[in-house]
């Protein structure tokens, strides 16, 4: 089935007509809850906090944004996000980087004096959903570390992110989702060995 086909057959089942009246779905990029604890060999040795997250403005959208082989892009008015884009994207990717680092994100709340502080923020650069093919996310991240006594360090990286996706909007979700695990854990890897050794580099 080509792409436009695909597109056309989302649609036509979701009732994108101006005289339908189809039910509004809502979606999440929050991964359902495993039931089991993450284990950890050992929690990260600074306190982290995420910063809002930045998203490209042409998604950034109740509903669900899906990109056409013609480069075009499609609204689909009856598939909505569950939070803004941007809190979605940001609460998603707390929650993953809770979990590899075994540190909660404590954006906005009293940190331990005498203990350093990693703050992320991240840039959405692209989010792109293309049914039958991909969900990929384009993001430039930087970590800044600050601690007493010691001056202020900051490492800027970039992540592009596929993930393959089958035609329906739950398969590009769950895509987005593993997308967003990877990042994750490509960032928390990352500041676990730059706030060991401050040569490290980028991934």
């Amino acid at each position: 089935m080509t792409l436009r086909l695909s597109l056309a057959a989302i649609a036509a089942t979701l009732g994108l007509a101006a005289c339908s009246s189809a039910p509004t779905h809502y979606y999440t990029l929050l991964p359902p809850l495993s039931g089991q604890a993450a284990s950890h060999t050992a929690s990260a040795a600074f306190q982290f906090e995420l910063a809002p997250v930045r998203m490209p403005v042409q998604v950034d959208q109740p509903q669900l944004v899906v990109r056409q082989s013609n480069g075009s892009l499609a609204i689909l008015e009856s598939e909505r996000w569950s939070a803004p884009l941007g809190d979605e994207f940001h609460d998603a990717l707390a929650g993953q980087l809770e979990q590899q680092l075994g540190v909660r994100d404590l954006a906005g709340l009293p940190k331990t004096s005498g203990k350093p502080v990693l703050t992320l923020r991240t840039d959405v650069r692209r989010f792109d959903m293309l049914p039958e093919r991909y969900a990929l996310i384009d993001v430039v991240w930087s970590l800044n570390l600050r601690s007493e006594g010691s001056p202020r360090r900051t490492l800027t990286c970039s992540s592009i992110i596929r993930e393959p996706a089958g035609m329906e909007l739950e398969s590009l979700v769950i895509a987005h989702q593993k997308a967003i695990a990877t990042l994750a854990k490509t960032i928390a890897q990352t500041a676990q060995r730059w706030n060991e050794l401050p040569t490290t580099e980028c991934p």
